[in-house]
């Protein structure tokens, strides 16, 4: 699932290219939405949320969609396309078009009803009104849960998944399953989460060691079983969550140290 850099990245490539703009396209290949028609109308703006995309439309719309696993938008000039079954929207002006395949979400919204879609979200760690004293204060709320899971919880703080959730439990050499309640630091391991996304979110090429090369970009995600960059010992992985939404995880026993095992 993308995470919330890569969903940063994408709004911002949207509204490059629809924003200020009437759209003279307006194709919802999802059957509830089928008739609907946006040409004529002016983009307003594109903006993330978390994980999840916004485009305001004039005449106070908003379209919602969600990556999920999946999906992605691709901004192209205006014209022909190949057809695609996985297409699920197309909005174009005279000049580009951004395409949705395989969105996970579809829906249309009025603005001011937008927390329908969002207002459950704890405080993303790109947005303009981060806060990351309310995101530790959500966690906290849970101290009985581990970490790992509390982390992936957008309601607690939105954007991260399964990469910078590993990544930051790593650098900061805690066990996936630590309870959330027995990290004394919450405040450090938050800000740290929020500087990977930041350093990362104009690029879609996630770096987390500080070296761009390939397979040297992460420090644990991906490596089940390959020395840890640190230490040598072979990094694990592990399910977590309850079924069916729990997440593969990984971390090195030896710089993640936990009293017991998962």
């Amino acid at each position: 699932m993308p995470e919330g850099d890569i969903v940063w990245l994408t709004a911002q490539r949207l509204h490059r290219a629809l924003a200020g703009r009437a759209l003279t396209r307006s194709d919802f290949r999802v059957p509830r939405l089928a008739t609907t028609d946006l040409r004529g109308r002016e983009v307003h703006e594109a903006l993330a949320c978390g994980k999840h995309l916004l485009i305001r439309v004039e005449g106070e719309l908003t379209v919602h969609t969600h990556l999920r696993m999946d999906g992605s938008w691709r901004i192209r000039p205006a014209g022909p396309f190949s057809p695609d079954h996985r297409l699920r929207l197309v909005l174009a002006n005279t000049e580009w078009q951004a395409l949705g395949y395989s969105l996970g979400v579809v829906e249309m919204l009025r603005t001011s009803d937008e927390d329908r879609a969002v207002g459950h979200l704890g405080p993303d760690l790109l947005g303009p009104g981060w806060d990351p004293a309310e995101a530790v204060r959500r966690l906290r709320e849970q101290p009985e849960r581990a970490i790992g899971e509390a982390l992936l919880d957008q309601t607690r703080l939105a954007g991260i998944g399964n990469l910078y959730k590993a990544e930051v439990l790593f650098l900061r050499g805690v066990h996936p399953w630590r309870p959330t309640g027995a990290i004394a630091d919450l405040e450090n391991l938050v800000e740290l989460a929020h500087r990977l996304l930041d350093a990362n979110k104009g690029r879609y090429d996630q770096v987390t060691t500080g070296v761009d090369r390939r397979g040297r970009e992460h420090w644990v995600y991906g490596r089940a079983g390959r020395p840890c960059r640190r230490c040598g010992t072979p990094i694990e992985r592990g399910d977590q969550g309850p079924g069916p939404y729990d997440r593969i995880t990984f971390w090195c026993p030896q710089c993640q140290p936990a009293a017991s095992a998962p």
